[in-house]
Parts: C-alpha cells; structure tokens; sequence
C-alpha cells in the first residue's frame, strides 16, 4: 500500500496519481485491461518490473516507463529513502487486476 497517494485527475477514461512509496516498498504483480500506465519517476529509485517477457526498467527523476495495457508488472523502490511517481492511465475503463508472482 502506498505510503501516499494524491489524485490529480479521475475520469472515466483516465487516471492521474502522484504515489509515494515508502523504502523498498513492492506493489503487487498485476495489469490493466484497457488503460496503458506511463510513469514519470518524480524522487528516488524505482524499478518497474515486467513479465512476458521479463524485463527491469530503473528509473531516476526525470525518467519515464510506458506499461502497456494487458501487460503484468509491479512497481517497486529500490532505494532506501520515499521514491514518488506521477502515474497517468489511459485511455479505457480503469481495472486493477492482481496475479501471483
């Protein structure tokens, strides 16, 4: 569970977060069916991880990863300080669907 979660944005069609996670913090596995997330690394290090196939993405302040939809992944911290996201999510219906890892 994020440590905050601040929304900027909630349509019907779109989602914009800021979401700090607090040190080391792991999100679940899980994707979306319809919306594409695009996160924009605001502090820290994070890491974006993703399934088939599997890859790791770190990102640093300023750096961007696009998740795109039906793909799994998690989002995890991957320093010892809060690491802050902006999320945007979109376009299509919202869904959080979660998997085991």
């Amino acid at each position: 569970m994020p440590v905050r979660e601040d929304v900027l944005l909630k349509t019907q069609d779109a989602r914009v977060r800021i979401i700090e996670l607090g040190p080391w913090e792991v999100a679940f596995w899980h994707y979306h069916n319809e919306v594409t997330d695009n996160m924009f690394c605001l502090s820290g290090k994070m890491s974006v991880r993703l399934k088939d196939p599997d890859e790791e993405t770190f990102l640093l302040p300023g750096q961007r990863c696009k998740v795109a939809q039906g793909r799994v992944h998690q989002v995890v911290n991957a320093g010892e300080n809060s690491a802050t996201y902006l999320l945007v999510q979109g376009v299509g219906h919202y869904d959080f669907n979660v998997v085991k890892s």
